[in-house]
């Protein structure tokens, strides 16, 4: 077996699909297919279920995953360590955010960790927190930053706090509500909500907020990207629930605080053995939060 056929049946546990695995790795289908079948064969096991409708792994296929990954993962920094230990920062830095992130403008930053280190090639993605986390743990991401409510644990990475949010209540110009400048959740109880999917961690803290206070709460509008609020907020439909530093930046809609908002705690999260590119976006990190505070 070789790296490419490694790098390839990963990509298609990743993705559960040959066709995405095939794009995510820049070759047509037929070579990737090609090489995944030659990898099963000289194990001599099968390592995904495929059908028309999905591929899965088999037990064999999550067996292999777990010795296959950390030695592609060593095997990629060998060059870049050797390059490190030489004084030349170079390779693959991947990193992930939340689209709510408001701890620090993380294009700036890296504008900056660009200028310093050139040869390093930045991918860059945006997603929820307990995506980024996990992406981490599997060290398909080197740095993410995250938003974890209140009392919840960071676990299986190295991390750092960047800041403390509270929520607060974003309305329409035009609502009843709009000209009181502090509420509470009952206040809210009876209105249409936009907010994030059920069960990700972005709508956890407000359904458990509402719980906790004794209120039933109605979301109507789901949505994948904090943006989205402000819209249907502005458009008269809902009422949203944002933390305070992103509601600043929207325009059209009325801001209230809340005496029991839900709060937040934004960290940046990393593999306990960094690359040498993350280890200098950490640097570089560390330095420009000190030059903040």
């Amino acid at each position: 077996m070789n790296l490419k056929q490694l790098e390839y049946a990963l990509a298609v546990a990743d993705t559960g699909s040959f066709t995405r695995a095939a794009e995510r790795c820049h070759v047509v289908q037929s070579a990737l297919s090609h090489q995944v079948a030659r990898l099963e064969a000289q194990l001599g096991v099968s390592l995904f279920e495929r059908s028309s409708r999905r591929v899965r792994l088999t037990p064999a296929g999550e067996a292999f995953v777990l010795s296959a990954r950390p030695a592609v993962d060593a095997a990629r920094r060998i060059a870049d360590d050797v390059a490190a230990a030489c004084g030349q920062v170079r390779g693959r830095l991947a990193i992930g955010e939340i689209s709510s992130l408001t701890a620090l403008d993380l294009v700036d930053l890296l504008a900056v960790f660009h200028g310093r280190f050139p040869d390093v090639d930045v991918r860059w993605i945006t997603a929820k927190s307990e995506w980024l986390i996990a992406d981490v743990v599997e060290r398909r991401l080197d740095v993410g930053f995250i938003g974890l409510w209140q009392g919840e644990v960071v676990q299986g990475v190295q991390h750092r706090l960047l800041a403390r949010e509270e929520l607060v209540a974003l309305l329409p110009v035009d609502h009843r509500l709009a000209g009181c400048g502090q509420l509470a959740l009952a206040d809210l109880a009876d209105e249409v909500l936009v907010d994030f999917p059920e069960g990700t961690g972005a709508r956890r803290q407000t359904d458990e907020a509402f719980q906790a206070a004794g209120l039933q709460h109605r979301v109507q509008f789901e949505i994948g990207h904090v943006r989205l609020v402000e819209k249907f907020v502005q458009r008269g439909m809902a009422v949203g629930l944002v933390p305070e530093r992103v509601a600043q930046g929207f325009e059209g809609v009325a801001l209230a605080r809340l005496v029991d908002a839900p709060v937040r705690h934004l960290y940046a999260v990393w593999s306990s053995s960094p690359t040498p590119a993350a280890r200098a976006f950490l640097e570089v990190m560390e330095q420009h939060l000190g030059g903040n505070d």
